[in-house]
């Protein structure tokens, strides 16, 4: 491989294109409207969860029960990823799917601290960790299923996988706007948290459905199995793990800060809930409609062109932005800079699939993928609003999360150099 951007050879299985984009697509959609959803509605799951006398300490407990169900993410990811390399991608998708879903019917229906006790916070705990396994597996074996089966659209194609990641941020918005609108805090407070959760069941069935009709790629078909995929990716693949979790550093902790923004909008800036979502709502516009145009406009000027300066201008313009916005603190600033981190975002994202593909070999493709991606999205995202609380508490600033996304970015310009010269 010369470049990046350089292209396998076309694949002579032909499956639909909508068919099979909706059945990889539909399970990373659920795994992230529920973990944006639960990132929204933080501050109520706090009071209904873990309530105490101190709402900053029952904040850090909610935030805590939110990423500490990351650290699963690496297990379900070396367990799922193994499953779909040696059995399959189909069957790891399917069941990936269904433990998605359970966790989520527990967070749904389960009765909070006053009726159940200490018991309540244990289970939503077990809840969450049951959906930390389950995605844990979700993105190496669904980009690997969509790259394999279309290789030579496959930059366009895996771009689908964090376009829906930015629709699922989209649906978790509109939901948290339209009930911030609509229903009393008290009702948000008792029921109104809930609903979202509740619609995120009803996508399960449907993707279910779909995944049970489709077929392997032939890609997989053909290679010969691997009997310890984990241990050759420990063995002799390391280096390529390394630079996949690099690669994805500053992706993922961006995205988890869009998550936080409601919460850190609202508790640390003194803004209107209204206002928050509004502007997590743009985001979701934007991820959904930038990341896969992103994945159009790498197959025509390159990989490489769109990855590096999408982080030149994260690197140069990421702390002026915050420190503008601390100038003025209004709902349109923290729109501006929402929108901005969105952008520029999407357009690395929509690449990101596609080079992790290449990095690793078929045979360890979907194990590979699957840990690289969850061990960067357990270290520097799913605890990325914690972080960013504790800076805030530390420092005094309500701009400390600024410093900490600075770092994540060089953390992958790091990456992606070494990730360039691996690949030629």
């Amino acid at each position: 491989m010369t470049t990046l951007a350089r292209e396998t050879e076309q694949g002579s299985v032909r499956p639909n294109l909508a068919k099979t984009l909706f059945a990889t697509c539909i399970g990373n959609a659920l795994e992230w409207f529920d973990i944006a959803v639960y990132g929204f509605f933080a501050s109520y799951i706090a009071q209904v969860f873990f309530p105490t006398t101190n709402p900053t300490v029952s904040l850090l407990l909610a935030f805590g029960s939110f990423g500490i169900a990351f650290l699963i993410r690496p297990l379900g990811a070396v367990v799922l990823g193994a499953y779909a390399d040696k059995h399959g991608r189909k069957a790891s998708l399917l069941l990936s799917i269904n433990l998605m879903m359970l966790g989520g019917a527990m967070i749904t229906f389960m009765p909070g601290y006053a009726t159940l006790g200490l018991a309540a916070p244990l289970l939503i705990l077990l809840a969450r960790l049951i959906q930390g396994f389950s995605a844990g597996g979700e993105f190496g074996s669904s980009t690997a299923f969509l790259v394999e089966h279309f290789p030579e659209r496959k930059t366009f194609i895996a771009s689908w996988q964090f376009a829906t990641q930015g629709a699922s941020t989209l649906m978790a918005s509109a939901f948290g706007l339209g009930l911030a609108h609509w229903l009393t805090p008290e009702q948000l407070l008792d029921w109104g948290w809930r609903v979202p959760f509740a619609f995120g069941l009803l996508i399960g069935p449907v993707g279910l459905w779909i995944r049970r009709h489709v077929h392997e790629p032939e890609a997989y078909v053909e290679i010969e199995k691997p009997r310890h995929p984990v241990k050759q990716l420990l063995g002799s693949q390391k280096r390529l793990l390394a630079l996949a979790i690099g690669l994805m550093v500053v992706s993922t902790a961006i995205n988890y800060m869009l998550n936080y923004v409601p919460t850190w909008a609202t508790k640390s800036l003194g803004l209107p809930a209204s206002s928050a979502y509004s502007a997590t709502l743009l985001a979701g516009v934007i991820l959904t409609v930038v990341t896969p145009i992103g994945g159009l406009l790498a197959e025509r000027v390159g990989r490489e062109r769109l990855l590096w300066t999408a982080l030149g201008l994260l690197a140069f313009t990421l702390l002026p932005a915050f420190w503008l916005m601390s100038l003025n603190v209004t709902p349109l600033s923290l729109s501006l800079l929402v929108g901005w981190m969105a952008l520029l975002k999407s357009i690395y994202f929509s690449t990101i699939p596609s080079v992790m593909a290449d990095i690793f070999p078929v045979s360890t493709r979907a194990s590979g993928m699957s840990i690289s991606y969850n061990i960067a999205v357990t270290v520097f995202g799913g605890f990325a609003p914690f972080i960013c609380t504790l800076l805030i508490s530390a420092t005094g600033s309500h701009f400390a999360p600024g410093f900490y996304l600075m770092v994540t970015v060089f953390l992958s310009v790091a990456a992606l150099w070494h990730t360039q010269k691996q690949l030629r």
